[in-house]
């Protein structure tokens, strides 16, 4: 089922967890996704369902990678609940609906389910809601949560105004403590919530919810599937920073470098050494504005990166890895030293930079000519002289065209969230370089040189 909202902060992930969680303690399995480029409600997923939640996303991904993707990973799941974007017509543009929730769900031929905060409704809220179920006729609508109700007298208010073309599944009460802790770049991580709250919400679904009405409203017919092919005999040993600092990751381009030969080894920037006997390194995205002190009191392992670059290692680093990378990551107040193989600083700047993006690569750790696409979303910036020669051509769907993509030596530095199955040819790449620099090949030489 597809997990959908009227617009942003109408409950849709409070929903999903609490159905996740009810639906476990029924011994089912549940398989979460996300629709749209979030890795922090998929965190939240992971936690209340045992398993790592995946991403779906129309824009960057083509049609049959959804699908696919989505298929592989409910193929031993009995119930899959898919937590949509913003509003369930919201995309990347006014015009359809790409990029949008209502694309996912008619792209797979899944049921939605609209949350709808009735807090300040009641009769309106019936027009609110036939029109979400009569503005696409595509759109397998199959029934409605009404949630932040002031009690039962007001549920049954709506319901009566809403009549029996559109069935009312549940109605969730006005709990002021039901609602996940957000900050700058999203909600706050599961490990920062009350341990409590997943739990909580799965008993309120239970009661307030007719499950038993919902998952037979919402079965459906399994997608077929594509084996996937065999692994590829690891060839090559990458360490991925992994902790609450960088934890920004599609599990697809973990999966992808895996296919590709790699096997990844995770460790902790803020409490770890590097890993021994490596032939490269991936930093994703993450808060290491949250953990600066940290990181940098942890000196010999940014020395190690440090050394690492040095001798020539393939190192990719994403938004929270090019921080992490960068001379030094200034706060209000303070200054951290990190790792300084990138000769500038960031700074957090206040200001969301947020869109798709689609690059060019025109050199660097990825070769020339490959096409990719990923997302922006950062509120911090660079401070200093950037190279005046960068191996990304980027161009956003704000219609924003420049260059980007910080190489020094066989280390790739940017703001942009790849998305690898957009392009496996990147996970291949990468790889690649990682074994010629195991095979002693230096195809670039130096720490500071730009592509």
């Amino acid at each position: 089922m597809v997990v959908a909202g009227t617009h942003s902060g109408v409950g849709k992930t409070m929903f999903t967890l609490g159905l996740i969680a009810a639906l476990r303690v029924r011994g089912l399995t549940i398989q979460p996704f996300k629709v749209g480029p979030d890795f922090i409600d998929p965190l939240h997923h992971g936690h209340a369902s045992g398993r790592r939640s995946r991403n779906l996303d129309g824009w960057m991904l083509a049609p049959d990678v959804n699908r696919q993707r989505f298929a592989r990973a409910t193929a031993d799941a009995d119930v899959a609940v898919i937590e949509g974007v913003m509003g369930l017509y919201d995309g990347s543009e006014g015009k359809s609906d790409r990029g949008s929730t209502a694309e996912m769900a008619k792209l797979l031929d899944l049921p939605v389910i609209l949350v709808v905060d009735a807090g300040a409704m009641a009769r309106s809220a019936a027009a609110l809601i036939h029109g979400f179920a009569s503005f696409d006729p595509a759109v397998r609508f199959t029934g409605v949560i009404l949630n932040n109700v002031g009690g039962p007298a007001h549920a049954d208010l709506i319901r009566n105004a809403v009549g029996d073309g559109v069935p009312i599944l549940g109605a969730l009460p006005r709990i002021a403590d039901m609602v996940v802790p957000e900050r700058h770049l999203g909600l706050h991580l599961p490990h920062e919530v009350q341990q409590s709250y997943v739990e909580q919400a799965a008993d309120l679904i239970a009661e307030y919810v007719d499950v038993d009405q919902l998952l037979i409203a919402t079965r459906t017919k399994r997608l077929g599937v594509d084996a996937l092919p065999a692994p590829a005999p690891p060839r090559v040993r990458i360490a991925v920073a992994r902790d609450e600092s960088f934890c920004f990751y599609y599990d697809d381009n973990l999966e992808l470098l895996a296919q590709a030969g790699a096997e990844l080894v995770e460790f902790s920037p803020i409490r770890d050494p590097l890993p021994p006997d490596l032939d490269g390194l991936y930093i994703g995205g993450g808060y290491p504005e949250l953990h600066a002190t940290e990181l940098a009191q942890n000196s010999r392992t940014t020395a190690a990166i440090r050394e690492f670059a040095a001798r020539g290692a393939p190192i990719y680093g994403e938004c929270g890895g090019l921080m992490y990378l960068a001379e030094s990551l200034h706060l209000a107040e303070s200054e951290s030293p990190l790792c300084g193989v990138l000769p500038f600083s960031t700074t957090m700047s206040g200001k969301l930079k947020i869109s798709y993006v689609e690059v060019e690569t025109t050199g660097g750790l990825f070769g020339s000519g490959q096409t990719a696409r990923g997302h922006l979303f950062h509120r911090s910036e660079i401070n200093g002289e950037l190279p005046t020669r960068r191996c990304y051509q980027l161009r956003t769907t704000r219609g924003v065209e420049r260059e980007e993509g910080y190489q020094y030596g066989n280390v790739l530095a940017s703001y942009i969230h790849l998305h690898f199955a957009s392009n496996p040819g990147l996970a291949v790449a990468f790889v690649d370089a990682c074994e010629g620099f195991h095979r002693g090949k230096r195809n670039l030489v130096g720490a500071r040189r730009d592509c």
